[in-house]
């Protein structure tokens, strides 16, 4: 049966390829941010950060309401810490006045029950909270001292308020704080959360100068039983959307099968106007379709992004003749090295894919 809809939904992809269907637009407020995760995909932190107006994005904003249908798709703010901008609410108070569905991802630091309140009042429907171990572990992982205890805060801020569609945390694990799974499966399944979205490490941004946190095959395997075997229980646990993993574990640790999103689904809008796919895909000239500030978003959508609607297992000799190329398709764009033209993570000979 896995293999009848793995073969439907590559049957569909095809046709995504040429006609997408935007169900994400992911705005990047800030590259600032107030940790300095080692894993983090953009480098975030105290960094430099080239951001839009309010006014900018205000305008970005009804120009993309007068081409979509603002019901088809979800806008997710993100950044570094989308809550450093002294602007957020009132970019999102006009956003909810136009009537975007939207959610965020954020570290929570900054959630107190003020901001909290802001949130429910200017529609955030849902968030995505970051707890990467326990305390020491994830202040260390975030090079924050506090910053467990302040997402925690946050994450209560949330709860105590109410009126929100889904609260989630997504913890990553690394090859470090494995043997944390257990302990936060016990702290979160007293919390009153949504969800609880389980994820790996991934060899991007920083993560690349600390291979010593990146996991190993027998990490992935235990990461991926662990979730299985907790997705039985009280509590929803679920992998995020991340790289075909063969009929032993699709649709088994998530509700649905592998598919890349980027560009087909997923498109974003950088800090400084920039207009891409997926966030977390390395910014280079080919990556990057266009400028909100000279494009219109709808030209962009539907003329270009090339790069990303096509079969990246064509580009690769080892891929091309992979027997489960037609529901990996070269993996996540997210982790495809673009000047090797292969894929940085791959399971097919972890779980001996048939």
């Amino acid at each position: 049966m896995k293999l009848k809809h793995l073969q439907l939904l590559s049957d569909y992809r095809e046709q995504l390829l040429v006609h997408p269907i935007l169900k994400f637009l992911f705005l990047e407020l800030t590259l600032r941010c107030n940790e300095h995760c080692i894993h983090c995909g953009s480098s975030c932190g105290d960094v430099p950060s080239e951001e839009l107006s309010t006014k900018q994005y205000q305008q970005i904003l009804d120009e993309i309401a007068s081409d979509f249908d603002l019901k088809q798709f979800q806008l997710c703010i993100t950044g570094g810490e989308p809550l450093m901008r002294r602007d957020f609410f009132d970019i999102m108070a006009y956003a909810n006045e136009l009537g975007y569905n939207w959610g965020m991802t954020s570290n929570a630091v900054l959630i107190d029950r003020e901001a909290a309140r802001r949130l429910r009042e200017t529609g955030m429907k849902t968030i995505s909270v970051s707890i990467d171990g326990l305390k020491e572990t994830h202040d260390a992982f975030r090079r924050t001292p506090g910053a467990y205890d302040g997402a925690m805060r946050g994450i209560q801020n949330l709860i105590d308020e109410g009126g929100f569609k889904h609260i989630q945390v997504t913890t990553v694990i690394n090859h470090q704080n494995m043997d944390e799974l257990d302990p936060l499966y016990e702290i979160f399944l007293g919390m009153d959360i949504d969800s609880w979205r389980v994820i790996g490490v991934e060899p991007i941004g920083r993560a690349l100068d600390h291979p010593e946190i990146l996991l190993d095959d027998a990490d992935w395997k235990r990461l991926f039983d662990f979730i299985r075997s907790k997705r039985m229980e009280d509590m929803p646990v679920t992998y995020g959307c991340s790289h075909y993993l063969g009929l032993d574990y699709e649709r088994e640790v998530r509700e649905h099968y592998y598919i890349c999103n980027a560009g087909i689904y997923a498109a974003s809008i950088m800090c400084n106007g920039d207009i891409g796919a997926c966030l977390d895909i390395e910014k280079r000239p080919e990556t990057v379709q266009g400028n909100i500030l000279r494009d219109r978003f709808k030209d962009v959508w539907e003329q270009r992004f090339e790069i990303f609607r096509r079969d990246k297992a064509e580009l690769n000799e080892t891929c091309r003749s992979c027997n489960v190329k037609q529901f990996c398709h070269g993996g996540a764009t997210h982790s495809w090295d673009f000047d090797r033209n292969a894929p940085r993570v791959c399971f097919k000979d972890v779980f001996r894919m048939r």
